[in-house]
C-alpha cells in the first residue's frame, strides 16, 4: 500500500499538465502562440523549481526549535539549498528561452538528485520517503524531459 494520500499523488501528477501541454504547443503550435507557450513553460518551470526548493525551508519551519542546534543540515545546509533553486530559475528566467529551459531541467534533475540523499531528515518512515521519491522521480524526468525537449524544438526543429 502507497502510504502517500491519493489526493497528493492526483495533486502532483496533475502538475505535469502544463509541462506536457505547453511542450506540445512548442512543437505544434503556429507563431506566435508556440513562443508564448515557451515563455508559459519557462514560467511554470520556474515556479516548480522554486517550489520544491521550497520544500527544504518548509520541513525546517516545521522541525525549528525541536532539533538541537549542531546539525548541519538542519543549521545551515538546508536552508541555503532552499534558496539556490529560486536563484537559478530567477536567473533561467532573464536568458534566452532555450537555454532557460534546458538550465530548468537540469536544475530539476540535480535537485532531485541531491534532495534523494536529505529528504531523509524529513520523512518519519523511510517507506514514505521511498513512496514519494519514487513519485518525484517520474514527476522530475517527465518535467525536464518536457523543457528539453521544447528548447530542442526551438534551436533545431523551428529554427
Amino acid at each position: 500500500m502507497n502510504p502517500l494520500p491519493p489526493l497528493v499523488r492526483k495533486l502532483a501528477y496533475a502538475g505535469l499538465i502544463p509541462f506536457v501541454g505547453l511542450a506540445l504547443l512548442v512543437q505544434l503550435a503556429p507563431t506566435p502562440i508556440n513562443y508564448l507557450s515557451a515563455e508559459s513553460l519557462a514560467g511554470y518551470g520556474a515556479v516548480i523549481t522554486s517550489f520544491m526548493g521550497a520544500l527544504h525551508w518548509g520541513a525546517n519551519l516545521h522541525t525549528l526549535g525541536k532539533v538541537p542546534p549542531g546539525d548541519r543540515w538542519e543549521d545551515r545546509n538546508a536552508w541555503i539549498w532552499g534558496v539556490i533553486p529560486a536563484l537559478v530559475a530567477w536567473l533561467a528566467l532573464n536568458i534566452y528561452i532555450p537555454v532557460g529551459l534546458l538550465i530548468l531541467a537540469s536544475t530539476l534533475i540535480i535537485q532531485r538528485n541531491i534532495d534523494q540523499s536529505t529528504y531523509q531528515y524529513y520523512f518519519s518512515s523511510d517507506e514514505a520517503r521511498a513512496a514519494f521519491m519514487t513519485m518525484r522521480t517520474r514527476l522530475t524526468y517527465v518535467a525536464a524531459a518536457c523543457l528539453a525537449w521544447a528548447a530542442l524544438v526551438i534551436l533545431f526543429i523551428q529554427a
